[in-house]
């Protein structure tokens, strides 16, 4: 799609309610979204981005790049991305610390990390400074952490510990695009997720998108 085919799908979703969006450094995204944001006011919409950062030098020169590059004073969401060790917490210390702070002086307005493991998963629901987390999570257990029922009951430990779940994977990452009421559905009464992302392609892909989303609630 390019820098202004895909700004004009974030117009496009805008124009629909859509006002949380999805990126992240290794996407190669930001330039879209400081596209976007020519005609979208900054406060009207979250911007979640995230990091392979993981000392304290590499995640204070993320924050100040990304924020350039998407032409934000701000971030919604940073995510320590695609985290698979059991003890990311130790090996990512330094990262932590700087978004922290950074949440102290609203750079961040919130942080936390996206799950690529089961033990990842398992170490956030119990980790204070996780405050959300991004899972995988669809009916049919594709591209995810574990079986469905497992990874839900994690999500729900972190639930009744305070943090915000978003999920992906939605539709397994492509494995249910010709059933996206059916993923739509499941996703949208699980009581242990808030949002959830789902990528699209073009205007139609994104509006068949949101015309299942009534039918499905």
């Amino acid at each position: 799609l390019g820098i202004s085919g895909l700004a004009d799908l974030y117009w496009f979703g805008y124009d629909q309610g859509i006002v949380f969006w999805d990126s992240a450094d290794s996407y190669g995204s930001h330039p879209h979204l400081k596209e976007a944001l020519k005609r979208i006011p900054r406060d009207k919409v979250a911007i979640m981005t995230k990091t392979r950062a993981k000392t304290a030098a590499e995640m204070k020169a993320d924050l100040d790049r990304f924020r350039q590059e998407i032409g934000t004073d701000y971030l919604d969401i940073v995510l320590l991305h695609a985290v698979r060790e059991a003890d990311w917490p130790e090996q990512r210390k330094g990262a932590m610390e700087v978004l922290a702070e950074a949440r102290e002086n609203k750079i961040v307005r919130t942080h936390g990390l996206s799950c690529h493991s089961l033990a990842a998963l398992k170490t956030a629901a119990r980790t204070p400074w996780v405050r959300v987390d991004l899972a995988r999570i669809n009916p049919i257990g594709a591209m995810m952490d574990s079986d469905p029922d497992t990874v839900i009951s994690v999500l729900r430990e972190m639930k009744a510990a305070g943090k915000g779940v978003i999920g992906m994977k939605i539709l397994g990452e492509g494995a249910m695009r010709d059933r996206a009421q059916e993923g739509l559905q499941f996703a949208m009464k699980l009581d242990c997720i808030d949002c959830f992302t789902i990528g699209a392609e073009n205007r139609q892909e994104l509006a068949d998108l949101i015309k299942c989303i009534p039918t499905a609630s």
